[in-house]
């Protein structure tokens, strides 16, 4: 079915506030990491910036998703929407006092990574009780082009906002981007628990190492998830910081417009795949798709990385982002179908903290590497090292699957599982 997802009752109004909550926070990111630099020229606060975001990904997404598991998720995630717009108010006042210093940066950055944190695991459930299992791979895909769309408008908007009415009311208007999500919230039937209301374990730091010992039992989250932190670690976010480099390197550099396009074209090619896979219909989830998809990411990057040309370099992005949404989504998909009911936040957390959270470190390996074999040959080695470890997943799973008794499969399931 095309667009299966949008046929579930609140769907459509849970995406659109998806989209302009992803927007809000990439629209204060947008102003505030202007004004840290103008501020305090800083690549250390700039780096801090980048891990103190990602860092809770990667301490709490197992407790995290614990809370998500016990507590209804439209609290969680309004709550979470509360600390985006305390921030944005805090961020505000200090720029209208001309008082900000570099430890409230910090901490403020802290306090988005960690209402981003918060987020996750609670959207995750709600997509899965919003659409049940059947529609779950069209909803985890619409939302992350959704998502994509805020990544790709926000910073846009923020950079309008910026050089119109200056950062101070930026961060004020910002709020505007959570409310109507926050309030639709209230409006919303769906808990996160509707389909499976059997009462859950209060979360437990103990939960980590539970999980993480029990991840291995459910080998298809297991290649996923090594997948999405290999992915994380090698490449993450680190790419995006480096454009304005290989934009000189491309003859770009006196180019906005140039600039603009492979700024935006990860982002593009990630929409026009979510669309695309939508409207082909029905999409089976498994872990060759995913890892076929990591593949198929971690070249591109390599092929961007080696280029010198700027056509070539565009179309490699763009692929880059195509495989890159195909990827994620596919492995989130599986790990909510095939986690247990009673601990699925928790291992929507697990996957969470190795999608997320290692892309804390992905800064520091392309840096170093960047710093020994300059920008283009630090980005090429991590993208190789990316391949290798997706390819030897993808033999590991053909291997596996050959050595496994012969099950017909179910011609109606959404979803096949290979590992």
């Amino acid at each position: 079915m095309r667009f299966a997802a949008l046929r579930a009752p609140g769907y459509k109004g849970y995406l659109a506030g998806s989209v302009l909550m992803m927007g809000g926070d990439n629209l204060e990111h947008a102003i505030t990491y202007w004004v840290m630099w103008q501020t305090f020229h800083s690549p250390v606060l700039a780096g801090l910036a980048v891990l103190t975001h990602w860092l809770p990904h990667l301490f709490f997404a197992i407790p995290l998703g614990g809370l998500a598991d016990r507590f209804d998720c439209r609290r969680l995630i309004q709550l979470s929407a509360l600390l985006f717009i305390s921030v944005s108010i805090v961020w505000g006042i200090l720029f209208a006092t001309n008082s900000l210093q570099a430890w409230e940066c910090v901490a403020l950055l802290l306090v988005h990574g960690f209402a981003s944190a918060i987020w996750k695991a609670p959207d995750q459930l709600m997509l899965y009780d919003m659409v049940g299992p059947t529609d779950l791979p069209s909803a985890v895909r619409l939302t992350a082009t959704g998502i994509t769309l805020g990544q790709l408008v926000g910073p846009a908007l923020g950079a309008v906002l910026l050089f119109t009415v200056g950062p101070t009311i930026g961060m004020f208007l910002n709020v505007a981007m959570y409310l109507p999500f926050f309030i639709y919230l209230f409006i919303v039937p769906i808990t996160g628990h509707v389909r499976d209301a059997a009462r859950r374990a209060a979360p437990h730091w103990r939960d980590i190492i539970s999980v993480l010992r029990d991840v291995p039992t459910y080998p298809s989250i297991l290649v996923v998830m090594i997948l999405q932190g290999a992915i994380a670690l090698f490449i993450g976010v680190a790419l995006m910081p480096l454009l304005p480099e290989f934009g000189t390197l491309l003859g770009q550099s006196s180019n906005g417009a140039g600039y603009a396009v492979l700024v935006s074209s990860m982002a593009a090619g990630a929409t026009a795949a979510g669309i695309t896979l939508e409207a082909i219909g029905r999409i089976r989830a498994s872990t060759r798709l995913a890892i076929v998809a990591g593949i198929a990411f971690a070249a591109s990057i390599l092929v961007f990385a080696l280029s010198h040309s700027y056509p070539v370099s565009i179309a490699a992005l763009i692929v880059a982002g195509a495989s890159s949404l195909t990827a994620a989504s596919t492995s989130q998909t599986i790990v909510q179908l095939e986690a247990p009911s009673e601990r699925r936040g928790r291992f929507v957390g697990a996957a969470g903290m190795t999608a997320q959270g290692f892309q804390a470190g992905s800064g520091i390996l392309i840096g170093v590497l960047a710093g020994g074999l300059g920008v283009a040959g630090g980005v090429a080695t991590a993208a190789t090292a990316l391949l290798l470890c997706a390819v030897a997943l993808l033999i590991v799973v053909v291997v596996r699957r050959r050595r496994l008794p012969a099950i017909e499969p179910d011609a109606e399931a959404p979803v096949e599982l290979d590992a």
